[in-house]
């Protein structure tokens, strides 16, 4: 797939790898909208990319207030006319053990990472059945494979993705529409630091796995590559990724393991 020309939708965008993958793309000569809620973080983006204001639309929005979908859709359609590619990427992450984690956190982690990003691709969808071309990308997690002490509604949310995209892509076929899902393992991202805990308030602490995770900038070119590919899933990552593949042929191995881990970083 040629990316020159094609209106790419980034959700996310205000860091992170949502921040790395709009560098990445404005280096195709794609027309770009940047999502996220921090308007300020988003116009900071937008001065580091060098595309035209024609090409570039920073439009704030926040996927927990998901039932304004359709009006993101207008505002995107007056500028552009047209989404070729959106690439549902916004999401938060968790801090905290199931039995400690107060209700309200957890709806309103699965609010964001899930009806959010499910109900934006929806909005999408029918632009792009007129269209008879698009594609509809998810960036889930690694965690969707499997789930980890203090990452349970967050492993929850990803895991959903996973059932509910590799659905939507089967209904989605005929109208030449392609989802891609796209399953990062530890990228180094404040995304740990701003991890929600079980009282709703922020983690601020990262995680070693996190500093010692792939580099955003390296994510974001290998990301573009499964992009322009035919894809329907990829893991991008550093040795982390192999997890899965091992969780599926010695799944009691691997949950004693995990187990084991989890007890020494207490």
């Amino acid at each position: 797939m040629n990316l020159s020309d094609k209106v790419i939708w980034v959700t996310g965008a205000s860091s992170g790898i949502g921040e790395a993958m709009s560098y990445a793309l404005a280096k195709e000569d794609c027309k770009l909208i940047i999502s996220s809620r921090r308007v300020e973080e988003l116009n900071r983006v937008r001065a580091n990319i060098k595309l035209a204001d024609k090409d570039i639309l920073v439009l704030p929005i926040d996927l927990e207030q998901h039932q304004h979908s359709r009006d993101w859709i207008k505002t995107v359609m007056d500028h552009f006319n047209r989404i070729d590619i959106l690439i549902n990427n916004g999401g938060v992450s968790q801090n905290s053990y199931a039995l400690k984690t107060n209700s309200e956190v957890e709806r309103k982690i699965m609010n964001i990472n899930y009806f959010g990003n499910v109900a934006l691709s929806k909005a999408v969808a029918p632009i792009m059945q007129q269209q008879k071309t698009g594609k509809i990308v998810v960036i889930s997690s690694i965690i969707g494979r499997f789930g980890l002490p203090h990452l349970s509604t967050y492993s929850a949310t990803k895991h959903a993705l996973y059932g509910f995209y590799d659905s939507f892509r089967l209904e989605l076929k005929d109208d030449n529409i392609k989802v891609l899902i796209v399953s990062p393992g530890f990228i180094n991202t404040n995304v740990a630091i701003n991890s929600i805990k079980g009282d709703g308030s922020l983690m601020n602490k990262n995680s070693e796995a996190m500093e010692k995770g792939m580099q955003s900038d390296v994510f974001a070119q290998k990301f573009v590559r499964v992009l322009k590919s035919d894809k329907n899933h990829k893991f991008i990552g550093k040795k982390e990724i192999y997890a899965v593949p091992f969780k599926t042929l010695f799944p009691n191995t691997f949950y004693n393991l995990m187990f084991k881990m989890s007890k020494k970083k207490k």
